[in-house]
């Protein structure tokens, strides 16, 4: 069960009635090819319930950490990104998020506004070095590659 569930019944009862929420949980698997999320994840939101269902506005707060895709030095950031979601009754596949019941489950909502904003090629801030570099005579060539030496480009 995750962690990022909240009872909603109070708004769902009361039309125009707003409620503001801070969470923070650890979310398994939160990553992309290259960046991953480390740590617990952060939600400052405002839920307002609107005839359609429940908006949920506000931040999501993450830290990330990566390999410099250019010089493969660790890499860590912090990321603070805007949410505004709809959540309904009848969601609308890809565009709005299901109420269960009286409860809403932000943990979607993080993994989408996260995801999205993870870099696919993380780097450096500040212009980087290859950390591989090579100088003919520097180290024995691997036997594998020897055959490529021989080509004449």
């Amino acid at each position: 069960m995750s962690g990022l569930r909240i009872d909603v019944a109070d708004l769902l009862s009361h039309p125009g009635a707003r409620r503001d929420v801070e969470l923070a949980a650890e979310l398994e698997d939160l990553g992309g090819s290259a960046a991953r999320v480390v740590g617990p994840v952060g939600l400052a939101v405002s839920l307002e319930r609107i005839p359609e269902g429940i908006v949920v506005r506000g931040t999501v707060a993450a830290r990330w950490r990566a390999e410099c895709s250019v010089c493969l030095r660790d890499l860590e950031q912090d990321v603070v990104l805007h949410a505004d979601e709809l959540f309904e009754t009848d969601p609308v596949e890809g565009e709005t998020y299901p109420i269960l019941g009286h409860e809403i489950d932000l943990e979607q909502l993080v993994r989408d506004t996260v995801l999205l904003e993870l870099p696919l090629a993380p780097h450096c801030e500040v212009p980087c070095e290859p950390a591989v570099t090579s100088d003919e005579g520097d180290e024995p060539v691997d036997p594998r590659w020897a055959a490529l030496s021989e080509l004449e480009l």
